[in-house]
């Protein structure tokens, strides 16, 4: 019944996943409950994206996935707070900078093991970058968060443009977003996705084949570990704040949530369950105090009975849809 009601959208959609995308969240903030909630389903979307990206399709799970989101926050925050960047546009560059070198050292660190062991070891890399942001609190703030980021005011054209106003910095954030995206679909479409495909499918085959499969899973990383540190960045510029706990091991956990609520390996689960998971928080926690019992429960149903999640579900076509 829901496949059937929902079929000719699902289709459309999956036709044109992009321009669908586009559309979407061009509309977005005036149909969400407010517009700062709206920035935030986005950027966290883009978060659960790059984790996809590792988990969905190249078939690494990921403990520690808070590693590259922290790190672009830190990176693009001390840019602004301690650096004086007045660039709005280098601090996020250097936010992505300190992402992607955060993600290809731990990923040469943790493909060394595979399985459990490779999870717990992203974990343990995550909870050492908590551990001294943290501790170093001159520099990051230690658990008061690193604080006093300027929202400086982007430059087009010459015409200085304020991002204060919460539509502002959505459509700023929605404007850096779509190209992100568009990005990965493209790798995913490129022969260098389907690699991914084959090794999260079956890894011995794919070496039988010839490919170096070490090598495709750190670029792999390396390019979750992009778009994840984008959205950190972002969230830093949003919140003019970088929380100590976006290193820690609950924001992994989280992006895990979503994905596997959204549907993991469907290229636009992450943003549903991204907008599910925090649009449900949003929304109970005006009502009941206990809302991450009530969302743990939701996810149990969910893993149980909706396996492929809800974009999965819809489109009833799997991993890879």
């Amino acid at each position: 019944m829901i496949r059937g009601a929902f079929g000719p959208f699902t289709a459309w959609v999956t036709v044109h996943p992009i321009a669908s995308f586009v559309v979407f969240f061009a509309i977005f903030p005036f149909i969400a409950p407010y517009q700062a909630l709206a920035t935030q389903v986005l950027i966290f979307g883009l978060f659960a994206l790059g984790f996809n990206l590792l988990y969905g399709y190249t078939g690494l799970l990921s403990f520690g996935h808070a590693a590259y989101y922290g790190l672009g926050a830190y990176g693009a925050g001390l840019a602004l707070a301690k650096l004086k960047v007045t660039s709005l546009w280098l601090a996020l560059g250097i936010g992505l900078g300190a992402a992607v070198v955060g993600g290809a050292l731990v990923g040469f660190f943790c493909l060394r093991r595979r399985g459990i062991y490779f999870a717990m070891l992203t974990l343990a890399f995550a909870q050492m970058l908590y551990f001294i942001a943290f501790h170093a609190a001159d520099l990051t703030g230690g658990d008061d968060g690193l604080r006093g980021i300027p929202l400086l005011p982007l430059s087009l054209f010459g015409v200085s443009v304020s991002l204060r106003h919460p539509l502002a910095f959505y459509y700023f954030a929605y404007v850096l977003v779509v190209p992100a995206v568009a990005g990965l679909k493209r790798i995913l479409d490129s022969p260098f996705g389907a690699v991914l495909r084959a090794i999260r499918e079956n890894s011995d085959r794919a070496v039988a084949c010839g490919y170096d499969i070490n090598r495709v899973k750190l670029l792999s990383f390396v390019f979750s570990a992009l778009f994840t540190g984008l959205a950190g960045a972002l969230d830093a510029l949003r919140l003019t704040v970088v929380p100590v706990e976006s290193l820690y091991w609950s924001t992994s956990g989280q992006v895990v949530i979503m994905t596997l609520l959204g549907g993991a390996g469907t290229f636009f689960g992450p943003f549903v369950g991204a907008a599910t998971y925090l649009v449900l928080a949003d929304r109970l926690s005006l009502f009941i105090e206990a809302w991450p019992l009530v969302i743990g429960v939701i996810f149990m149903a969910f893993v149980l009975f909706l396996p492929r999640g809800i974009w999965g579900t819809l489109t009833s076509r799997g991993i890879g849809s």
